[in-house]
């Protein structure tokens, strides 16, 4: 090969317009009868007034001459055996010395991995696309890989280079896969990719694989290493592996880990590899601070397990620009928000979870995403992840696109997202947002806005099979975790398993049963008796699913008010509807989430860029309510009758729903074991019943677990002094009964002990 090269192709490189720069940059082989005898050398250096070739190996240099351009250089190498060499740079009074990026040239992508994201089906391919620091030929750096097909050419962009797109052009594969292994990268390097569209439009991209990105408003990535952090949640980890829950008590915390509590602006944030004096946010209106995933171990994990949640749910914590969305507009799907800290800090916290035995979930967004221009949107020039027909592709109602999840590569990349969660972060569920805007093609939109499917139909057939393939993969891969569906119409099956044609999730939220509730608990008490149903019309369906009792943010916003401010009556009674309220639904079956703020009766709604109202702990009748909740989860977690059947028949029987005159219901709630069952009485209203007779299935004496009345919640303290015996009179078709004071807005429990009766029998 000659040094010669045409002044074209010189041109292509200057003016970044070759899609494989590897073919003129680098090092060539000059061959003499099928023997390397030299090598010529070309760089095309856009700051540089002189060069060299350094070959360490010989202790020597080459001086490069400039060809056709003042910044493109050449020069041959007399040396067959030329292994990794550098090239010395002038710019101006500087010089430095580096590795040529052009001189590594294997692919690390290989064609199974093309051939697998081609189909939809590589499960990891957040290990191959994106930037990893890595060592090839003995030489660290980071290796780049981008997924932009339409793109006519892709650079990586950084400090590094000054952020010109002319210094590190990218190679495109067949594939449409762009990859440069850039040497002496380190972790912590911020880049972004320069994408030009055929057009010569140029855009700056974030890496949609990145793992990390820059505190907003920086829109960066960063090259961050996930396999250093050192677990310590085998145990939990094998434990969750055998685990079917189903069968076990959830009850979650759902919070926004920015707005649950602040710290001083003043206050250096702690972070796990030391204490950093920049704010990890910028400061809010009450020139406070977010705190970090280090600090929330020290101050929410004990909160939560006072309170005796199994789990937390966190609200979107994938990178996301605008503090304002809560995190349900992501840009960053692989990147932990750098808000609280970097990945090692979430890894940690997940880690102290788990040590304390508090699962974690994660709200997960594959709906839509925004239009930031830095991020998947218009990504190589052409609607990559989004639709293209605007009547498929964008939530007019929202401002964001709709992925195109017919591209195999745009579903591979959430499928693998999905599980990128489970692998590196440990996470224990994910809660999937809005999936029936993903179900109807006509979700939100007027006739002429839509588009039907191939058989003209509304339902989105694309997203409902993705669906399936994600939740399929996710129990596959991992066993025992959970997949929460945030569904709110009547598609059939969303909950059962794919072989039988479900979507595959494990759980769905019960949107009717929240509405009902929180319909039935705004009227004033004396109406109750007129919408009975409203209590009882959740289990005509309730075993169709498998549902999770879901008291959400989405409730407390937008002028919706916060729980106790929904309901009418004096202060007394707005606390003793609450309790009411949560004593009905733990006793109802499904698992249970409540948002922040409702554990102690906050009156404000919430917030995003504000705490919650602690101060308000201060005070008796809101500390009461917490404490009440407390012994709520305590009881819910100690007796298998209240969750071990939730989605079967027989876990629950009525014993009375008709007495709407009284608004009263009574209920049976059964475990695996027949000896399991637990006896639940609610009055929703005001009114007292000093003799109020239940029918029971078993003789004997009765303790009352739970009375939500008690004078330690601030009720009035009306109850049946620690339990009842039954009568040997029948009512409500049980051969037994109970005469039992049931207080105003009370829920009572009650739990057969076999003992004191066993001892009562023998000494009768």
């Amino acid at each position: 090969m000659s040094s010669i090269i045409a002044p074209e192709q010189v041109n292509q490189i200057v003016h970044n317009l070759h899609n494989n720069p590897f073919e003129i940059l680098g090092r060539h082989p000059n061959e003499q009868n099928g023997k390397v005898e030299s090598w010529v050398i070309r760089a095309y250096l856009p700051d540089a007034s002189a060069a060299w070739v350094v070959c360490p190996e010989e202790r020597t240099e080459y001086p490069m001459e400039s060809m056709h351009h003042p910044h493109f250089f050449v020069c041959v190498v007399q040396n067959p055996n030329l292994a990794n060499y550098q090239l010395r740079i002038k710019e101006g009074e500087n010089e430095r010395v580096i590795y040529d990026p052009y001189a590594f040239s294997s692919p690390r992508v290989t064609d199974l991995d093309i051939h697998l994201f081609a189909e939809g089906n590589h499960h990891r391919i957040y290990e191959k696309l994106g930037a990893h620091h890595t060592k090839i030929e003995g030489v660290e750096g980071v290796y780049f890989a981008l997924w932009a097909p339409n793109a006519r050419n892709a650079s990586v962009l950084g400090d590094f280079n000054s952020w010109d797109g002319r210094k590190h052009q990218m190679r495109k594969g067949s594939s449409g896969i762009w990859e440069l292994f850039v040497p002496e990268l380190t972790i912590g390097t911020a880049y972004k990719y320069e994408v030009k569209n055929w057009d010569g439009h140029i855009y700056e991209k974030s890496d949609p694989y990145g793992f990390q990105q820059e505190v907003r408003p920086k829109t960066a990535s960063i090259v961050a290493d996930l396999d250093s952090y050192n677990w310590n949640d085998a145990e939990w980890m094998e434990k969750r592996r055998h685990s079917v829950p189903l069968d076990q008590p959830i009850s979650v915390y759902e919070l926004h880990l920015g707005s649950w509590m602040h710290a001083s602006a003043d206050e250096p944030t702690k972070l796990l590899s030391g204490t950093s004096e920049a704010v990890t946010a910028s400061e809010s209106k009450q020139g406070a601070r977010f705190l970090s995933y280090f600090e929330l171990v020290d101050k929410l994990i004990p909160y939560v397990k006072d309170l005796g949640y199994t789990h937390v749910e966190v609200l979107p914590i994938a990178e996301h620009p605008f503090d304002g969305s809560w995190g349900y507009q992501v840009t960053g799907y692989y990147a932990p928000t750098s808000r609280y800290g970097n990945p090692e800090d979430l890894m940690y916290f997940i880690d102290q979870c788990h040590k304390n035995d508090i699962g974690v979930i994660v709200d997960w967004v594959p709906g839509h995403f925004p239009k930031d221009g830095h991020g998947l949107a218009f990504f190589d020039g052409t609607h990559l992840y989004e639709h293209g027909d605007p009547r498929k592709g964008e939530h007019k109602g929202w401002g964001t696109l709709v992925f195109n999840y017919g591209r195999n590569e745009v579903r591979n990349f959430l499928v693998a997202n999905a599980l990128f969660w489970f692998d590196k972060y440990h996470i224990d569920g994910i809660r999937v947002d809005a999936v029936a805007s993903m179900l109807y093609l006509n979700y939100c939109r007027e006739d002429g806005e839509w588009v039907a499917n191939d058989y003209g139909g509304c339902e989105n057939i694309e997203a409902a099979e993705f669906l399936r393939q994600v939740n399929s993969l996710l129990f596959s891969y991992f066993p025992g975790v959970l997949s929460i569906a945030e569904e709110s119409t009547s598609w059939p099956m969303v909950s059962w398993p794919t072989y039988t044609g479900g979507l595959g999730f494990n759980m769905k939220w019960n949107m009717g049963w929240m509405h009902d509730m929180l319909d039935y608990f705004h009227m004033d008490p004396w109406f109750r008796q007129f919408h009975q149903n409203n209590l009882t019309f959740s289990m005509w369906y309730h075993h169709t699913e498998n549902y999770m009792l879901a008291l959400s943010h989405d409730e407390i916003v937008h002028g919706k008010s916060n729980i106790i401010g929904k309901i009418p009556g004096d202060e007394w009674q707005k606390f003793a509807n609450v309790r009411c309220l949560f004593g009905y639904m733990f006793a109802h079956p499904g698992k249970k989430t409540m948002f922040m703020s409702m554990e102690f009766g906050q009156w404000t709604e919430w917030h995003d860029w504000v705490d919650l109202d602690w101060d308000l702990l201060q005070y008796s009748s809101h500390k009461a309510l917490k404490q009440f909740l407390s012994d709520l989860n305590r009881i819910y977690k100690s007796e298998p009758a209240l969750y071990s059947l939730d989605f079967e028949e027989e876990g629950f029987k009525w014993i009375d729903c008709s007495d709407n005159r009284h608004s009263v219901v009574a209920f049976i709630r059964r475990g695996k074991d027949d000896n399991e069952f637990v006896i639940a009485v609610c009055n929703f209203t005001p009114q007292p019943h000093s003799h109020y007779r239940i029918g029971v299935p078993e003789k004997g004496f009765y303790t009352e677990m739970l009375n939500s009345d008690a004078g330690k919640y601030g009720g009035s303290n009306m109850g049946n002094y620690g339990g009842k015996w039954t009568d040997d009179w029948s009512c409500h078709n049980y051969p037994y009964s109970l005469d039992v004071c049931l207080p105003p807005l009370g829920v009572l429990l009650f739990k057969l002990d076999r003992q004191k009766t066993q001892a009562a029998l023998k000494g009768n």
